[in-house]
């Protein structure tokens, strides 16, 4: 499988290309007044505004420094009801794709977070996946899409 990989802290992480819409450079984004810590902000892509969250702050880290490296990963983002929103991902230094051999893939063992899921080594250490779809809280998820499917 491949993933583009990124660091939370110094931790590597991947998210699988099936769940990527585009990767995009760090951009200004409207703060969002009164949203939680995580929100980084609602980017404006073609007209549309969209939600985005920090992944590091999200991960229980301090947040995404702002690098040459640190990019906005746009995911479509599938809710409990099926409905699919876009979602802008922060994620500081992404290093690429990489391929991942799904037979190495194993459960961690510990789930420390809910969008955390397996891991696989390689000459660089552990890489663990994320499943984009699992990374919302039920109130942050509820507060970033009122008004339904986009």
């Amino acid at each position: 499988m491949k993933v583009l990989v990124f660091h939370i802290g110094p931790d590597r992480y991947g998210l699988p290309l099936a769940a990527i819409r585009s990767v995009m450079p760090l951009m200004a984004l409207k703060a969002l007044p009164g949203a939680p810590e995580a929100v980084a902000g609602l980017m404006n892509l073609h007209g549309t505004g969209i939600p985005v969250i920090d992944v590091a702050l999200i991960g229980g880290g301090a947040a995404a420094a702002r690098r040459a490296d640190t990019r906005i990963v746009l995911v479509d983002y599938t809710g409990p009801d099926g409905a699919v929103h876009p979602l802008g991902l922060v994620t500081e230094r992404v290093l690429g794709v990489r391929d991942v051999d799904d037979a190495a893939l194993a459960s961690a063992g510990v789930l420390a977070a809910p969008f955390l899921d397996r891991v696989a080594g390689d000459a660089q250490g552990i890489v663990q996946l994320v499943a984009p779809d699992r990374m919302l809280p039920d109130a942050l998820r509820a507060l970033l899409f009122q008004d339904g499917p986009r």
